[in-house]
């Protein structure tokens, strides 16, 4: 086993966030920053919006080689981290029959694969802090299915089981792990999904986002922020005692 990378110790805590360029990403980033941590956003682009005090690596999440490549330059630099969020993940509608090989390699290659080596990367240094946060940006589809949604239902809940394995193999170094599980949150995701759908549908676009929203229980869309929000809360010691679990928002959607 190799030894943890260590050197100066940075002052304010490190949160590594993957694919934090954009959506909840982004806000998870933002989040982080306005609360006094040194922020790593590993991302194949970077948001030129995205504050100035926010860290890009440019990282391919999906090709592990660059991401413990990343991730041990941050820890080099840094000589700690203290929070991951593995967030980086790609959408894909379709059935088992519609879904290639290659679709179901891709979308596991980003959001299981992606999450597994970032995982990897961060316990050595968690466990010789004797501390550490891994937070898996999973979906509502970690719990229920949804039509035309193979690949993407099953990446989502493969995280929610490692963020429970996680939480149990690792509890006696005091690191912690737990899967967010947000529903229809309004980011660009969402919105290229729509614009998608219009496209081949012919459907009034603003129609479909009416419909959307009326499937929510409480009456609308989530918001990034409120996730980012649920995102800082589970890093914090406020939720030192909170560990292995899945961690709802999705305005009532998955209680009906």
């Amino acid at each position: 086993m190799s030894n943890p990378i260590t050197s100066t110790t940075s002052d304010s805590p490190v949160c590594i966030v993957t694919g934090g360029s954009h959506g909840i990403g982004d806000a998870i980033c933002e989040k982080f920053i306005a609360q006094g941590y040194t922020v790593i956003n590993l991302d194949i682009k970077d948001n030129l919006t995205q504050s100035k005090s926010i860290e890009w690596l440019k990282c391919d999440v999906s090709v592990s080689c660059e991401v413990r490549q990343a991730i041990q330059q941050s820890v080099l630099k840094y000589g700690r981290v203290d929070c991951l969020v593995s967030n980086a993940g790609i959408h894909f509608s379709a059935t088992i029959e519609d879904t290639s090989e290659e679709d179901f390699d891709r979308i596991f290659g980003l959001n299981v694969k992606g999450a597994i080596t970032a995982t990897k990367a961060v316990l050595p240094q968690m466990k010789s802090q004797q501390s550490g946060v891994i937070l898996y940006i999973a979906s509502d589809q970690a719990l229920i299915a949804k039509q035309s949604s193979f690949a993407y239902n099953m990446s989502k809940a493969a995280l929610a089981s490692m963020a429970k394995t996680t939480a149990l193999d690792y509890a006696k170094y005091q690191i912690r792990s737990n899967a967010i599980c947000p529903g229809t949150i309004e980011t660009p995701l969402y919105h290229n999904a729509i614009n998608r759908y219009v496209a081949i549908s012919g459907a009034n676009i603003d129609q479909v986002h009416a419909e959307e929203a009326a499937l929510q229980p409480i009456g609308r869309l989530g918001q990034a922020s409120e996730v980012a929000a649920l995102t800082y809360f589970l890093a914090s010691d406020d939720a030192r005692f909170i560990t292995g679990s899945l961690q709802v928002i999705d305005g009532g959607y998955t209680a009906q």
